[in-house]
């Protein structure tokens, strides 16, 4: 049965490395970035990102994230895939959870979501998932 998680979660670390590859105005970076997450998701994770920037802008960036919470009552754990990036100025950031990667109650859990950064800042999710 498919089932919608939805929340929101908070940076509690980021740490960005010195980019290693600069070309023009674009550089691309090591990130660690640790999160809490609240909702139908509760939890915390940590994940390691390598973003593209140029100039002041992040642009784009793939993470692998590490999750252990509970998801709707279930308790354990899920690796996601992340992909980020934009178009015409509009950033679009997606998980998908890696399969074989559920510990726990989350055994077996497959699914797919997205990020949306609000204008102050905010960070909300949806998963959509099966278990």
């Amino acid at each position: 049965m498919t089932k919608n998680a939805t929340g929101t979660f908070v940076l509690d670390t980021y740490e960005a490395e010195k980019p290693y590859d600069e070309h023009l105005d674009t550089k691309i970076a090591r990130v660690h970035i640790e999160k809490t997450f609240s909702g139908g998701l509760a939890g915390t994770s940590t994940a390691d990102l390598i973003t593209v920037t140029t100039g002041d802008t992040p642009r784009a960036y793939v993470a692998i994230e590490r999750v252990e919470g509970t998801l709707d009552g279930r308790t354990g754990g899920f690796v996601f895939q992340h992909n980020a990036g934009g178009e015409d100025g509009k950033p679009w950031l997606t998980w998908k959870i890696t399969e074989g990667s559920g510990t726990g109650e989350l055994a077996g859990i497959t699914g797919e979501g997205q990020i949306v950064i609000d204008a102050d800042g905010g960070h909300s999710y949806t998963l959509i998932y099966d278990l």
